[in-house]
């Protein structure tokens, strides 16, 4: 398997590839790890018949699920926000689209559930124990960590 898949490219070229490893499973059970130049290339060796397990040389192999991925900057694109960035952002969009309604969240969250009050928006504070009766009471709700505003 490994000169089948060495030969597609030239051995100077090895340090300029940029390739892609793929967790890879035959038809017996066999997991490894096959490397290539890009998805296309994968489809391409499978279709073409090349593809076969180290261990067993079965020739039905597949892709298996992988957690793993490193992604790489792409040209002309803008580096990704940092954590505290992000949490401004959405600091910023609900302050634009909630009413604050504070320490009243919890009674407020209830009467919107339980449609004694108009359905909207709404962010403000809650203690452990009101979290817990608003899980218990069904209601749905997101915290979102305080960030310490600096610009005041």
């Amino acid at each position: 398997m490994l000169n089948r898949i060495a030969n597609l490219c030239k051995p100077s070229d090895w340090h300029r590839q940029i390739m892609i490893a793929f967790d890879l499973i035959c038809s017996r059970g066999h997991k490894f790890e096959c490397w290539f130049k890009d998805s296309a290339s994968y489809e391409e060796q499978k279709n073409a018949g090349i593809l076969t397990c180290p261990y067993c040389n079965a020739d039905r192999v597949d892709k298996v699920f992988s957690p793993f991925a490193i992604k790489r900057k792409e040209e002309g694109k803008k580096e990704g926000v940092t954590p505290l960035e992000a949490l401004r952002l959405i600091h910023d969009y609900l302050d634009k689209n909630f009413e604050d309604v504070g320490h009243e969240f919890t009674k407020e969250a209830l009467k919107i559930h339980y449609g004694m009050s108009e359905e909207r928006n709404i962010k403000g504070q809650a203690t452990p124990d009101q979290e817990k009766l608003l899980s218990e009471e069904g209601v749905k709700f997101l915290k979102v960590p305080i960030v310490k505003r600096l610009d005041n």
